[in-house]
């Protein structure tokens, strides 16, 4: 089992930035992360992708968050960051790590997506 813990979430008003950080552990099994991403979840709505990132560093990101949100990775750390910046009280929301892990064991590897519990970010004045 893979556990994602976020971090950097908070109060911010428009025009501000953040940078949310999400770490990958699995206590007591040798693992490794490809695709990391941020997806966020806005009241009322569905979860939709912000960001993700490949193994290789390789990126992709949601049209509204173009140019002003940047994800990055440190694959020694097995963390991913988002760092949010020009921030619009639009991009409120939860905002949830994911990652997928691959765990080895004896009898062969176990892949999985996996999700963090969530770091919330409001954008008001």
């Amino acid at each position: 089992q893979v556990q994602l813990v976020e971090s950097g979430g908070g109060l911010v008003q428009p025009g501000g930035s953040l940078k949310l950080s999400c770490v990958a552990s699995a206590s007591g099994s040798i693992f490794s992360i490809n695709a990391m991403g941020w997806y966020r979840q806005a009241p009322g709505k569905q979860r939709d992708l912000v960001a993700t990132t490949t193994s290789n560093g390789g990126t992709n990101y949601a049209d509204s968050v173009k140019g002003r949100f940047t994800i990055s990775r440190d694959n020694a750390k097995n963390t991913v960051y988002l760092q949010m910046n020009s921030l619009k009280p639009e991009d409120t929301a939860v905002y949830y790590c994911n990652a997928e892990g691959v765990i080895y064991q004896p009898i062969g590897t176990i892949i999985n997506n996996y999700w963090g519990q969530g770091t919330q970010v409001t954008v008001s004045s």
